[in-house]
């Protein structure tokens, strides 16, 4: 039998990604055939949890079929493995809540025990069927796509942050309640945050590690109790109101002091939720870790990326060069460029499904995603729309997600998807880069100067399906010419002539 460090030691003497993780499950695994005691379910469930976790989050950011196959291939033995825990549990807290003499006590071990070696023996067939060579293929492919968002980088702290932020809505609606729900949903939100932090932000957890266990252990304790609260008042056993009341009044002593501690941890100016906080992404940094977080997921879905890059900055620098001149209200406006830019950058996604509708496939693709921290849900759902239209048909007054916008919005979608478009013609022209474009008004149209623009017939129809939806916007003609290179202009001398004296005039 394989021996390793229990999970609980050291836990931050070491960074463990994903690959640890992966490899851990077939070494606990190993443990535990020959000794499903509580101790190994244990650890081998912490280890299923962390990748379980690990690819839940890595799912927001790369949607490739790798990370809903190995959470679905440890799916059963993760419940098997839950069943057999919780009756472990159970038994335990039993016996600490009451003396051997007392009828309860008896009786519910006798439930727990008599029905053990059933869930341990599941929990063993399931086990024995677990696929270890499915898993260590999966693990060498995951180990290459979650270098998409690198330990440490913004786009970890991205994806923590999001976990926090949602950890921290459980934390304010269990705080309203006593009931049993809010607190368990608590608690598995806080694990989510523990291991997305364990897995990415190596430095972060050296720091929380003791702490982030303390309280996942309290909450973790709250579940147990009340799970055995709710096994007391489902017993079928016939005792005295004395007893059974006397049971949950036990129970719900434990449970207030423990709820109790968290409150003391996590409420007021050191609150732990303050600290967690103070580690992650803040002001300017959120709007910079969103961005990265987009960046990556580009990167992990576009099969074209090289392409996209180029189209991308073309797109800026026709925003800018528009801005300058004070072309339309959507340039002056700070937001529109931010949304531009991940526009930009997320619009080649759905190239990736040929069977259907590349800028269909990205908008929906977008909307599925999680609101990034720092974003607005209208600015998100713009966003889409931006996407939606940056190619095929020009968005309809009379159909599709465009006609159930405000006229604001429908202004602002036809000014980021006309760039877009525009900056994929210039690109389909040859121009690779937006370095040297500007713009200028002239009388009654724009003039966008481009360096390296071919002045030829194929390359004005091919602009004037691309600058169509942009002209609509600004509601003048868009004129693309190219830049005209000014030959350097050499002085003339005049040829000296005997006899005759040039005299330089005033």
């Amino acid at each position: 039998m394989a021996t390793v460090a229990p999970i609980s030691a050291g836990a931050h003497a070491e960074h463990r990604d994903l690959s640890f993780w992966m490899d851990r499950v077939l070494k606990e695994l190993e443990n535990f055939r020959p000794s499903p005691d509580a101790d190994t379910v244990h650890d081998l469930r912490v280890a299923i949890r962390r990748c379980r976790s690990v690819a839940a989050a890595m799912e927001e950011v790369d949607p490739d079929p790798a990370w809903p196959a190995m959470r679905k291939a440890a799916r059963k033995l993760f419940r098997s493995l839950g069943a057999l825990r919780d009756a472990q549990v159970r038994n335990e807290w039993v016996k600490k809540l009451a003396p051997e003499t007392d009828p309860v006590r008896a009786h519910l071990q006798a439930t727990f025990e008599t029905s053990e070696p059933q869930l341990r023996e599941q929990a063993l067939r399931v086990a024995h069927k677990f696929d270890q060579k499915a898993w260590k293929r999966l693990a060498r492919t995951l180990r290459q796509r979650s270098r998409f968002v690198p330990p440490g980088s913004l786009a970890a702290e991205c994806l923590a942050l999001e976990r926090f932020e949602s950890a921290k809505e459980l934390h304010a609606k269990a705080l309203r309640t006593e009931k049993p729900k809010p607190w368990h949903a608590l608690r598995i939100g806080l694990k989510r945050f523990r291991y997305t932090v364990e897995s990415l932000l190596p430095e972060q957890y050296a720091v929380w590690s003791e702490n982030l266990k303390r309280v996942q252990d309290l909450l973790g304790e709250v579940h147990d109790l009340d799970v055995l609260s709710e096994t007391v008042n489902r017993s079928d056993f016939v005792e005295t109101e004395d007893s059974l009341k006397l049971w949950r009044q036990a129970i719900a002593l434990e449970r207030h002091e423990r709820t109790e501690t968290y409150r003391q941890l996590t409420l007021g100016k050191t609150s732990l939720w303050n600290l967690w906080r103070a580690g992650l992404p803040t002001n300017g940094r959120i709007e910079a870790a969103a961005d990265a977080l987009l960046r990556a997921t580009a990167r992990a879905i576009d099969p074209h990326a090289g392409r996209t890059s180029q189209i991308s900055r073309i797109a800026v620098a026709i925003f800018e060069a528009l801005k300058r001149t004070d072309a339309a209200p959507a340039f002056r406006d700070g937001s529109m460029r931010r949304i531009l830019q991940a526009a930009a950058r997320l619009h080649g996604i759905g190239a990736a499904n040929a069977d259907k509708s590349p800028q269909k496939t990205a908008s929906k693709f977008v909307l599925d995603l999680a609101v990034p921290p720092g974003w607005s849900n209208q600015e998100w759902e713009l966003l889409a729309t931006v996407v939606r239209y940056h190619r095929g048909p020009e968005p309809s007054m009379k159909r599709g997600p465009f006609s159930k916008l405000s006229e604001e919005q429908q202004n602002r979608v036809r000014a980021l998807a006309g760039v877009l478009r525009l900056a994929r013609a210039l690109r389909k022209c040859g121009i690779e880069t937006g370095a040297g474009l500007r713009a200028e008004k002239s009388g009654e149209a724009f003039v966008l100067r481009v360096p390296g623009l071919a002045d030829d017939v194929e390359t004005a129809s091919c602009l004037a399906a691309g600058k169509h939806l942009l002209e609509e916007y600004l509601g003048m003609p868009l004129i693309l010419k190219p830049v005209v290179k000014h030959e350097k202009v050499v002085p003339l001398v005049p040829r000296q002539i005997p006899g005759l004296e040039v005299v330089a005039s005033d």
